[in-house]
């Protein structure tokens, strides 16, 4: 669980909410049905419109990850490449085939299987960096859909505070309807900006972090296999993985 990702939205909220009530404000005078209806709803509608059905439905998918990433454990992954080097030199790629049906991790076993078939290096290398470009691709895309919203989003939220003023406009002989078109139009605005900047932006950015610790994990791994099919000493293999490390 990651709890920075927890904290960081309350304490975003709590500050809006917060010094709305410092300032004398009340907690009903931010809430308004109308004005969510026509924020949510048209940033959720402009940004089905910009992805096709499968980018949007994955972006709602890898969201997960704002919450509970996925464990990389990349210390680990160093030092069972390092026992596959290992093996190998000891028992030979071939002794590395019992390994695969056991690896969890589909991208390690599609290396493993490449490994034990006998292919170059740069065959190797070059089979798992195609799948490894299209996935980061496609995951940059699905986090890009709460950048799209990001953008929507204000200026959804001008679009509610103009059609407040214009239920303003249209109301100036009835003094009683004024009050509602008028909390329609700044909480409009209020939703726009507010969601945009403490969830959209923040998670699309969150996720596109995420997305390079896992490209990096991988390429990590590539670089393990690669080195085992070339032949390298485990402990060469071990102090190479090593700089992986360094920014995590």
């Amino acid at each position: 669980m990651d709890i920075l990702s927890i904290i960081g939205v309350l304490v975003g909220f709590s500050a809006i909410i917060g010094g709305n009530q410092l300032a004398g404000g009340e907690l009903g005078s931010l809430v308004n049905f109308h004005a969510f209806v026509i924020v949510i709803g048209g940033t959720l509608g402009a940004t089905m419109l910009q992805f096709p059905p499968k980018v949007f439905l994955r972006g709602l998918r890898i969201s997960v990850w704002i919450l509970i990433p996925e464990k990389l454990q990349m210390q680990n992954q160093i030092q069972k490449i390092v026992r596959w080097s290992s093996m190998a030199r000891k028992e030979g790629l071939l002794g590395l085939e019992t390994l695969i049906e056991s690896e969890k991790d589909r991208f390690a076993k599609k290396g493993l299987q490449l490994l034990v078939d006998g292919n170059e290096p740069e065959v190797i290398r070059d089979s798992l960096e195609v799948e490894l470009t299209t996935k980061e691709h496609l995951d940059m895309q699905a986090a890009k859909v709460f950048d799209a919203m990001g953008g929507y989003s204000p200026t959804i939220g001008i679009i509610g505070a103009v059609i407040g003023l214009i239920h303003v406009m249209q109301n100036l002989a009835k003094p009683e309807l004024l009050g509602s078109g008028i909390a329609t139009a700044f909480v409009a605005t209020i939703y726009g900006v507010g969601l945009a900047n403490l969830l959209f932006i923040p998670i699309a950015n969150k996720l596109k972090s995420h997305i390079f610790r896992a490209s990096q994990a991988r390429e990590m791994l590539i670089e393990g296999i690669s080195s085992i099919a070339e032949g390298e000493n485990p402990r060469n293999i071990e102090l190479k993985l090593s700089g992986f490390l360094l920014e995590n």
